[in-house]
């Protein structure tokens, strides 16, 4: 084939451009779908707790972080981090002080409704471990990064099994 001429066989620059016309992965996998998955059970903590105490949740939950609610309002989150940064500066006192002396009380949240990529990146960049999800204000679940990666492979091949059955017709 010389110059200007095309052939009936796809390449990867018109692949791409057809498979995304024709709406074929491109749909974005989105935070209530992580939930569907995974559960929307979110392991929660009272401010006034212990540090002790919350150790001891972490470990009945098997998770790395807890959402710190007073009532129904978040008001911060606690991680293992937290506690070892605590650790290394307090000694072994840290045990006795309540979780909101070492909580964060800037906490990021999400929605069901926000797609995970858009997630992803605001978690590296903020370099966030765990987000509560909430839902007009409601907590409904949360997610990790581990949750996030799991469900960006999931997605990826999908689009794999999309393409490749597209190109072997």
């Amino acid at each position: 084939m010389g110059d200007g001429e095309f052939s009936d066989r796809p390449n990867v620059a018109n692949l791409i451009v057809h498979v995304s016309s024709d709406g074929i992965g491109v749909t974005r996998m989105r935070i209530s779908d992580v939930l569907r998955s995974k559960g929307s059970t979110v392991a929660t903590v009272d401010p006034g707790l212990t540090v002790a105490g919350m150790l001891a949740e972490l470990a009945r939950h098997n998770v790395g972080a807890l959402v710190v609610v007073d009532g129904d309002t978040v008001v911060g989150i606690v991680s293992e981090r937290d506690v070892v940064r605590g650790l290394a500066e307090r000694g072994g006192g840290l045990l006795d002080v309540p979780v909101a002396e070492i909580m964060t009380a800037e906490v990021f949240t999400c929605e069901p409704g926000d797609t995970v990529d858009s997630l992803a990146g605001v978690m590296t960049e903020r370099r966030i471990r765990h987000m509560p999800v909430l839902s007009g204000g409601a907590l409904v679940g949360i997610v990790s990064i581990g949750d996030v990666v799991k469900s960006r492979i999931s997605q990826l091949e999908s689009d794999r099994d999309q393409l490749t059955s597209y190109i072997q017709g």
